[in-house]
């Protein structure tokens, strides 16, 4: 029943009027390329899980020169009876998560049981490491789908279809800032990602990677158990939509300070979440601690800066470009990015 549902609303984004239509090709290849995004207001919990439907709204930045590049191919079936995944240069086993993942995905667009793929993947950030490697692949694979197959989708489309493959995948189809609107339709059609036409070019991230390795527990699983187990999480859909109304404010208003405390107790908010889930969920190292510690002391100190963290161990600071000395001065091994200037 859900894989019938899941293909309705695939047929509905693409909107081709019989599957011949939609799913045939004459291009050998087709390309895509997407950036990584931060979420400042998060993703945390699905009101549906087959379609990946979020509880809530969320508000990322894209980041520039960080993110993943896609090559798609129709493979011969009379040489292959598999897709050929490959990430980064290696070729992976069907058996491999990642490839058995993106095998799923393409499911939906088999012109035939016996049509294959050949996926080529280079990742700029850590695959599952909690850098939003997830979302800038499942976006440059449904650009790359788009070209192989010349849909000529418009952003919407494309966003509800990299949204289908990972949630946060849906804001990384854009530069600068996104909103991903949560919808209330049970097709999931009105769930989806846009721009947000304003630029800030003194906004600064750094990235300051403590673990890269991938983490033990998915962002999949890590949602699941929360929303099962944590009686915290009830006040979690609110708050969100509270902090996403507060950050788009701040960003017309370009009130840093704001947006920098809204980001970081929202981040806050969603690791609790998952701290109070059973099994607790902790996704910090020790040095994300004393990175933190080390973050709050310069602000005592005067220095506006800010962090947020995805699900993984690794800080994200925000800050403006006048803070950059002490930020680099502070953490020697950071790489600062300039979201509307880079």
């Amino acid at each position: 029943m859900s894989q019938a549902i899941q293909q309705k609303f695939v047929h509905q984004v693409i909107g081709h009027s019989s599957e011949q239509n939609r799913l045939a090709t004459t291009k050998k290849l087709g390309k895509g390329k997407a950036p990584v995004n931060i979420a400042l207001s998060k993703y945390w919990g699905k009101r549906d899980s087959v379609l990946n439907l979020p509880t809530n709204s969320s508000l990322s930045i894209s980041l520039p020169g960080l993110g993943t590049e896609t090559k798609i191919e129709v493979l011969n079936p009379q040489t292959t009876q598999e897709d050929q995944v490959y990430l980064n240069g290696q070729p992976l086993e069907a058996s491999n998560a990642f490839a058995n993942r993106v095998s799923r995905f393409l499911n939906f667009f088999r012109a035939t049981p016996q049509t294959f793929f050949k996926v080529t993947t280079v990742n700029s950030v850590p695959t599952a490491a909690g850098l939003a490697s997830s979302a800038s692949g499942y976006a440059a694979l449904v650009l790359a789908l788009n070209d192989l197959f010349s849909w000529n989708l418009d952003n919407k489309a494309l966003s509800l279809l990299a949204r289908f493959g990972s949630g946060s995948a849906s804001r990384s189809l854009f530069s600068g800032f996104a909103i991903w609107h949560q919808g209330q339709q049970a097709d999931g059609l009105d769930s989806y990602a846009e721009a947000i036409e304003t630029t800030w070019p003194e906004f600064c991230v750094g990235l300051l990677e403590i673990d890269v390795k991938q983490k033990p527990v998915s962002s999949t699983q890590g949602m699941q158990n929360t929303v099962e187990t944590c009686a915290l999480y009830q006040a979690w859909p609110k708050q969100a939509n509270q902090d996403l109304q507060t950050l788009l404010k701040a960003i017309e208003l370009k009130d840093f300070e704001t947006l920098g405390k809204t980001a970081e107790h929202n981040a806050l908010t969603m690791h609790a979440t998952m701290i109070a889930t059973w099994p607790p969920i902790v996704y910090w190292q020790p040095e994300s601690v004393e990175a933190m510690h080390k973050i709050w002391h310069l602000r005592e100190q005067g220095v506006q800066v800010y962090f947020t963290m995805d699900a993984g161990p690794n800080l994200k600071l925000l800050f403006l470009e006048t803070e950059k000395p002490a930020i680099k001065q502070a953490f020697k091994a950071i790489k600062v990015l300039e979201p509307f200037k880079d």
